[in-house]
C-alpha cells in the first residue's frame, strides 16, 4: 500500500525524534520529565522484545520445513557465515584506517571530560574471558530449547528452529499439521508486530527525551571530534564498501536505504536492532528474497554481522591508545584486527556489547581499560548510529545471499 509523504511511519518517527530531542532539551536534568517518559520508552521497548523471539522461531521452522533440502542449507549456512566475516572485517579495517587518518584521540583535554561508570561492562567481559571460540560454538548447541528462549540465547534459538525444521521436512505429511499452526503463528506475529509499530512515534519520543534530558547536548563537546570521525567514518562505510558490495551483486545501496529507510529511523532512534528485526525480514521478503533465506541470514545477522559495531569498535580502540599517547604501530593494529574478529563474535548476544568487547580486546592489548570510561557517557549517541549500520549490513547481506544463491526473484514495491 502506497502512503503519502507526510504520513508514512519514517516521517511520524522522525517527528517524535525532533520533538524528543527539543522536549529533552528544555528538560535537561530534570527528574520529572524522565520519570515520565522511562516508562512509556520502556514498555515500547518491551513490546517489541516480546514479538521477536515468536517471530525467529515460527518463520525460521516455516521456512526450513518448506524447503527441507539439508544440502541447500548447508551451502547457505557456509555462505552466510563467509560473507559476514568478509564484511565485518573490512568494517574493522575502514575503522583502523579512519582512526589513524583523523586522529580522534589526539590532544583530548581530559580535564573537559567526564567519567562514567563501566563496572558492569568489566564484570560481563571477565565472566565471559575465559570462554574460548571453541566454546563459544559449543553454546551454540542448547541442551535446554526452553532456557535458551528464555535468556534471549539467539544463536542457540536459531540452531534448534533450524532442526526442529529439518526434523518437520522429514517427517513429511503427518508433520503438515503442525508447520501450518506455526505459519499461521508466524502471520499472527507479524499482524501484532505493525499494529505495534503504530506506537513507534510515540516511542521514539520517550526514548530520545529521556537520553537528551539525561545527558544533554553540551556533555557531547568535549568529544565532538570522535562522534564526528565515528559517524562520517559509518556513512562512508555503507554508502561506498557496502555500496560496492551490493553493485558487484547487482543491486543499489539506495534502493535498500529507501526501502527499510523506516526501520533505518527506528533502529537510529531507539538503539535497538531489535525492534526493527520482524519488519526487516518483511521488507527484504518484498523486494523477492525467499523465506527460508530472510528468516535465517537476518537474525544470525544479529549475532555475526554487526559491521556499524565492529566499526565503532576499532576507532575506539586506536582512540583510547590516542588519548593516553601510547605509541601503537602498524603490526600491533593489524593484531588488533585479529583480536576483534574473534571477540566480536565470541560475546555476541550479551547486553552493552561494543563496550563488552572494548573491555576484552583493550585488556588483551594492554591498553588502558579505563580510557572507556570517558566515552560510555556518550555511548547511547554513538549506539544510535552503529544500530542504524547493523540494520542496513543486515537487510542487504539478506539480499547478496539470495542473489548468490540464485534464488533471488524481483518484485514491485510501492515504498
Amino acid at each position: 500500500m502506497k502512503k503519502t509523504k507526510g504520513t508514512s511511519l519514517a516521517w511520524q518517527i522522525f517527528y517524535g525524534l525532533i520533538l524528543g530531542i527539543i522536549v529533552g532539551w528544555i528538560f535537561y536534568v530534570n527528574p520529572t520529565l524522565q520519570l515520565v517518559l522511562e516508562p512509556i520508552g520502556d514498555i515500547f521497548l518491551r513490546l517489541i522484545k516480546m514479538i521477536v523471539i515468536p517471530i525467529v522461531i515460527t518463520s525460521i521452522v516455516v521456512a526450513i520445513a518448506s524447503s527441507g533440502d539439508v544440502k541447500q542449507l548447508g551451502k547457505l549456512g557456509g555462505k552466510t557465515l563467509l560473507y559476514f566475516e568478509i564484511i565485518t572485517t573490512l568494517a574493522i579495517i575502514v575503522g583502523i584506517v579512519s582512526a589513524n587518518l583523523f586522529k580522534p584521540g589526539a590532544g583530548v583535554d581530559f580535564s573537559s571530560l567526564t567519567q562514567g561508570d563501566i563496572s558492569k561492562y568489566v564484570h560481563t567481559a571477565n565472566s565471559q574471558k575465559d570462554m574460548s571460540l571453541i566454546d563459544t560454538i559449543v553454546h551454540i548447541v542448547p541442551t535446554n530449547p526452553f532456557a535458551a528462549i528464555a535468556n534471549g540465547d539467539m544463536l542457540a534459538i536459531i540452531f534448534f528452529s533450524v532442526i526442529f525444521g529439518l526434523g518437520l521436512s522429514a517427517v513429511g505429511e503427518s508433520a503438515k499439521p503442525v508447520t501450518k499452526m506455526l505459519k499461521g503463528a508466524a502471520d499472527t506475529m507479524f499482524h501484532i508486530t505493525h499494529q505495534i509499530m503504530r506506537f513507534a512515534p510515540i516511542g521514539v519520543f520517550a526514548l530520545i527525551g529521556i537520553t537528551v534530558a539525561k545527558y544533554g547536548i553540551a556533555s557531547l563537546i568535549p568529544l565532538g571530534k570522535l562522534i564526528l570521525v565515528i559517524y562520517v567514518t559509518m556513512f562512508f562505510f555503507v554508502i561506498v564498501i557496502l555500496g560496492a558490495v551490493a553493485k558487484i551483486f547487482g543491486y543499489s545501496i539506495f534502493s535498500l536505504i529507501s526501502l527499510i529507510k523506516d526501520e533505518i529511523i527506528l533502529a537510529f532512534s531507539t538503539a535497538s536492532s531489535e525492534t526493527v528485526l520482524p519488519r526487516l525480514i518483511e521488507k527484504v521478503e518484498s523486494i523477492g528474497v525467499p523465506k527460508h533465506i530472510s528468516s535465517f541470514v537476518i537474525p544470525t545477522g544479529y549475532s555475526f554481522n554487526l559491521d556499524g559495531s565492529t566499526l565503532y569498535q576499532a576507532i575506539a580502540a586506536i582512540f583510547i591508545a590516542q588519548m593516553y599517547n601510547i605509541d601503537f604501530p602498524i603490526a600491533e593494529q593489524i593484531s588488533l584486527v585479529l583480536i576483534l574478529m574473534v571477540t566480536s563474535k565470541g560475546i555476541a548476544g550479551v547486553p552493552g556489547v561494543s563496550i563488552v568487547v572494548l573491555v576484552t580486546t583493550l585488556g588483551i592489548k594492554g591498553l588502558p581499560v579505563q580510557g572507556l570510561a570517558y566515552i560510555v557517557g556518550i555511548d547511547r549517541i554513538l549506539d544510535m548510529g552503529r544500530t542504524a549500520v547493523n540494520v542496513i549490513g543486515n537487510g542487504l547481506a539478506a539480499v547478496i545471499i539470495a542473489k548468490w544463491q540464485g534464488e533471488f526473484a524481483p518484485k514491485k514495491v510501492d515504498q
